[in-house]
């Protein structure tokens, strides 16, 4: 579409009702990244209240209608997702705004890449609108859904701002003061005309309505009903007072609050087990536990309207009542087939429906098997087919291959979801965003212990292949070649390791953890995959690059399969003000409890080797990490290296396992220590390395 221009959304799908809005960009540092944000504006063009902005610290309308569903790696980049479903919209919102902004006002001309993608119910993409002009805006619209004559319909807007989130927000009817003071952990406060809004961080947290009680929930206060008092008598009308000021919705990422700790056991002794409403112990055999599995999980996403509409909402289903079935018989030619589970949702009267097969441990889909599930689903008028497994899926390299019959009016879509990522959705919710019952909390506990257990086969990625071992003795040989189709299926095995590693990260920090890909934007995967694979075969390394939501950096990992080491980095910009001999102690002060063994290199200017050291020496002398000439000192490399584990599997001596023991170690003891603020740029200072957004 061209800026400005707009289209019906039923002139495009018969699925309009619910769509999926992607904003996606790329950076070529791997730096860049910028937060979503959904405002709901009645017919005057202005929010009704503070509860109309959706953003990271409010990322789910109540009724289901706005839901933020975070950030997904690409091929190229990073794309966020937004669901919006349109029929429990009031009547009286005219139009969803769809923007994003940039922290610290940093602007979107660094980015490339910047596109909005909106795909109907179905998954379809209907439409897609680019921005290829933006330069120092550090906020922009891009687009709006509208009603027009009862239907809905899409405008390209594309319309930046200089002022960042708080000039966006001021034409919609929200104050926005924002603080750039880097001593202060806040992004931002946003003033709306909703004088009921408490500010947290000001005031504590905000007064129970009328009838309502908190109750603790182990992440965070709930709300329950209770009987509402008694009238009192009207009390005397005081004097006319000033209005009071307004209050604050802060737009800082709200602090993470853990489960509370768990009081003194009971137990004689340690002999004694809790009892669990998931036992996982008696588990035997793989058709157990994929039966147990599912039926778990399933339970537990009708139970939790959080949790079920957080899983189900990327795949296309609408905010409604949830039912799920398992072992359910349906026809199919001479012998009935029995998927694993069944999902229904209803809203308005519709029904949406997906059947679910779910493999644990190492077992793989079948093709057959799905092919199957998905021509039932074409001709039940099913939604959706979703596999369940501990394998992770990337774009372009599809688990199993399925022939969709064109011929078929109905579509099915196809979607996998890893165990890794339902673990990490849990945790997200009890430990980092909270639900609002405290038994609904009590259950996604029961689920992440099962889900955690050894015995559970829901472990997530823990095989590297049947061309790990021959790809791995060629490395070592020296007789591996370029072309050599295992090099690829390596390469993909990494790639999701690497992904898998950011979920259960992202999981435990509640935090946005991503891969970074560095490639040309329209880069096929395949081809990218190939071109790694042969550096693969040169060189004997496997490298990735996270980023991690407020570190400032990109976590490195290098995996040498000829010298049979790990090694994890992070690099940080020097600050912009001072002298060197203070930046090197202040680092060596945030790196007190690092391990002595950690490495140390000072970056200079125009890519020059710097000193370096390990933590051991350089706590002793730090003066030595200055630069000897008059090279300017733009920040520093730190860096770990251990042996790497060379079995495909994940046992102790796995290579996965010392994949994860590796980052953990690095990030606890070292990233964990970082200052995690952005320095203060000054305005005459030329641009140095930039710190993750």
């Amino acid at each position: 579409m061209a800026k400005g221009s707009n289209v019906s959304l039923s002139s495009l799908s018969e699925h309009a009702d619910s769509v999926m809005v992607s904003l996606s960009w790329s950076s070529p540092s791997g730096e860049g990244d910028a937060d979503v944000s959904v405002l709901l504006l009645g017919a005057d063009g202005k929010v009704r209240g503070s509860g109309d902005f959706y953003f990271y610290n409010n990322p789910t309308a109540a009724d289901g209608s706005v839901q933020l569903l975070g950030s997904t790696p690409t091929e190229n980049g990073t794309e966020d997702r937004i669901r919006l479903d349109l029929t429990p919209l009031p009547a009286d919102v005219d139009r969803a705004v769809i923007a994003a902004s940039r922290h610290r006002r940093a602007p979107f001309g660094e980015l490339e890449g910047i596109r909005l993608t909106l795909k109907d119910g179905s998954g379809d993409d209907v439409l897609g609108f680019s921005i290829d002009d933006a330069t120092v805006e550090s906020a922009f619209v891009f687009g709006e859904v509208y009603r027009r004559n009862d239907e809905w319909k899409f405008r390209a807007v594309g319309q930046g701002y200089e002022t960042g989130l708080a000039g966006l927000a001021t034409d919609y009817g929200i104050e926005v003061d924002e603080d750039d003071d880097p001593d202060d952990g806040t992004v931002g406060a946003v003033e709306a005309q909703d004088p009921g809004v408490r500010d947290a961080e000001e005031h504590g947290p905000a007064a129970p309505s009328l009838g309502e009680r908190p109750v603790g929930a182990g992440t965070a206060a709930v709300v329950e009903p209770v009987a509402a008092p008694l009238p009192l008598p009207a009390p005397r009308q005081p004097e006319p007072t000033a209005p009071a000021p307004a209050r604050r919705v802060r737009t800082a990422k709200q602090k993470v609050t853990l489960p509370r700790t768990a009081k003194p056991s009971l137990a004689e002794n340690d002999s004694w087990r809790t009892a669990r409403l998931f036992p996982a112990s008696s588990l035997k055999s793989d058709r157990e536990r994929e039966v147990r599995a599912t039926s778990i999980l399933l339970s537990v996403m009708a139970q939790v309207p959080e949790f079920g509409r957080r899983l189900t909402a990327a795949f296309g289903a609408p905010a409604g009542r949830m039912e799920t079935f398992t072992e359910v018989s349906l026809p199919h030619g001479e012998s009935p087939k029995r998927p694993d589970g069944i999902l229904r949702v209803e809203r308005a009267g519709k029904l949406w429906t997906a059947l679910v097969e779910t493999k644990t441990n190492g077992n793989a889909l079948k093709p057959e098997q799905i092919q199957d599930y998905m021509d039932i689903a074409s001709r039940r008028g099913y939604e959706a087919v979703i596999t369940l497994s501990n394998d992770v899926a990337l774009e372009g390299s599809p688990l199993v291959d399925v022939k969709v019959d064109g011929r078929r009016k109905h579509k099915v879509t196809l979607w996998h979801l890893s165990w890794a990522e339902v673990t990490q959705q849990a945790q997200m919710l009890l430990r980092h965003e909270g639900v609002r019952q405290e038994s609904h909390a009590w259950l996604l506990q029961e689920l992440l212990h099962y889900l955690q257990h050894e015995n559970s086969g829901c472990h997530g990625f823990q095989n590297m292949g049947p061309a790990w071992v021959p790809v791995r003795n060629g490395i070592d040989e020296e007789t591996l070649s370029p072309g050599d189709p295992r090099t690829v299926q390596v390469v993909e095995s990494w790639e999701r390791l690497v992904r898998q590693v950011c979920l259960r990260i992202g999981g435990e920090l509640g935090a946005k953890v991503v891969p970074v890909q560095r490639a040309k934007r329209g880069t096929d995967p395949r081809s990218r995959r190939i071109e790694v694979a042969d550096r693969f075969c040169v060189d004997g390394k496997l490298d990735a690059e996270i980023r991690i939501d407020g570190v400032p950096g990109i976590l490195a990992i290098s995996a040498d399969l000829r010298m049979g080491r790990l090694r994890t980095s992070i690099e940080v910009a020097a600050p912009e003000q001072g002298y060197p001999l203070s930046w090197v102690k202040r680092l060596m002060k945030q790196l007190s409890e690092a391990p002595a063994d950690l490495h140390v290199q000072t970056l200079l200017e125009g890519e020059a080797a710097g000193p370096r050291g390990t933590l051991e020496k350089l706590r002793l002398e730090p003066g030595d990490l200055l630069a000897k000439g008059p090279e300017r000192i733009t920040g520093f490399r730190l860096s770990l290296s251990k042996s790497v584990g060379n079995t495909r599997g994940n046992s102790e001596s796995g290579f996965i396992r010392s994949v994860d023991a590796a980052v953990d170690r690095f990030h606890t003891t070292v990233v964990a220590r970082l200052d995690q603020r952005a320095p203060r740029r000054p305005k005459s200072a030329a641009p140095m390395l930039e710190a993750t957004a």
